[in-house]
C-alpha cells in the first residue's frame, strides 16, 4: 500500500525551531516515509536526526533518508508495538509542527572513494535509510545492496534503487532475490579484498556479519557500522 498526503506549505522557518510537516507517505501497514522543512540545514549522508512532535519531550533518533540535494527532509519510520513517538508520528498531518535537532553522527562515506572502491552496503529493516540517503547523494557511488527483511512487501521503495545492485533477502516468504537471512546470503558472498563495508540493522546481524566479512578477508578498518535497536 503507497498513499502520499501532502499540502502546500512555507518551507521557510524565520525561528528555525519548528520544522513543518510536508506528508506522510505509507509504504505498508507500519512503515511511513515522513517528510517536513530542511530549514536550510545541512548534513553528511548517514547522519540522524532527534524527531518528536512540537512541545513535546519524547523523541526518537532516526536516520535521514533523503538526499542532500533535496529542498526537503524525510526519515523513514516503522510504527513499533512498544513504540510512543512511532505512533505519534504516523499520525501527524501535513502543516504540523515538529522539533527536530541535529543533524548527529559519523556514519559517512569516504568521499575520496565513492566511485572507485567497491561498496558493500548492508541493512536489516529501516537500516536501509541511511544508504538511501547515501545512494540518492552520490549517483556515482560504486555499491552492492543487500537488504535483509521478513516479508517481501517490506522491500521499501527497492525501485529507488538499480536493479542489479539491490539484492532482497526475505527470511519468511520467497518474493525476494534470496530466501533467507542476510547473513546467509553474505556467506555465499565474496567480497573483492578491497571492499568498503557499511552495517546497518540490528546488533544480531551487524555481530554476525562483522565475523563473517572478517573471515572472509575484509580488513576491519574496512568495516563501518551503525546499529538500529
Amino acid at each position: 500500500m503507497i498513499e502520499e498526503v501532502k499540502a502546500s506549505v512555507n518551507t521557510a522557518n524565520a525561528t528555525g525551531q519548528h520544522y513543518l510537516v510536508h506528508s506522510i507517505r505509507h509504504l505498508t501497514d507500519s512503515a511511513y516515509v515522513l517528510r517536513f522543512d530542511r530549514n536550510q540545514m545541512d548534513f553528511i549522508p548517514g547522519q540522524h536526526l532527534s524527531v518528536g512532535l512540537a512541545n513535546d519531550p519524547q523523541a526518537r533518533e532516526y536516520s535521514i533518508y533523503s538526499s542532500v540535494n533535496d529542498d526537503f527532509l524525510e526519515i523513514l519510520i516503522k510504527e513499533v508495538d512498544e513504540g510512543i513517538v512511532s505512533k505519534k508520528l504516523k499520525k501527524v498531518k501535513p502543516g504540523q509542527a515538529l522539533r527536530v535537532t541535529g543533524p548527529m553522527g559519523f556514519f559517512k562515506l569516504n568521499m575520496g572513494s565513492i566511485a572507485s572502491d567497491p561498496h558493500l552496503l548492508i541493512a536489516t529493516g529501516t537500516g536501509i535509510s541511511p544508504f538511501h540517503a547515501f545512494v540518492k547523494s552520490y549517483p556515482e557511488l560504486n555499491y552492492q545492496l543487500i537488504h535483509g527483511v521478513r516479508y517481501g512487501q517490506e522491500a521499501y521503495e527497492k525501485d529507488h534503487y538499480a536493479d542489479q545492485r539491490y539484492i532482497l533477502c526475505t527470511s519468511r516468504d520467497d518474493k525476494g532475490h534470496f530466501k533467507g537471512r542476510t547473513t546467509d546470503y553474505l556467506r555465499k558472498f565474496q567480497p573483492q579484498a578491497n571492499t568498503r563495508v557499511y552495517l546497518c540493522g540490528n546488533c544480531d546481524m551487524i555481530f554476525e556479519a562483522y565475523d563473517i566479512l572478517t573471515d572472509k578477508g575484509i580488513p576491519t578498518e574496512n568495516i563501518h557500522t551503525e546499529v538500529y535497536f
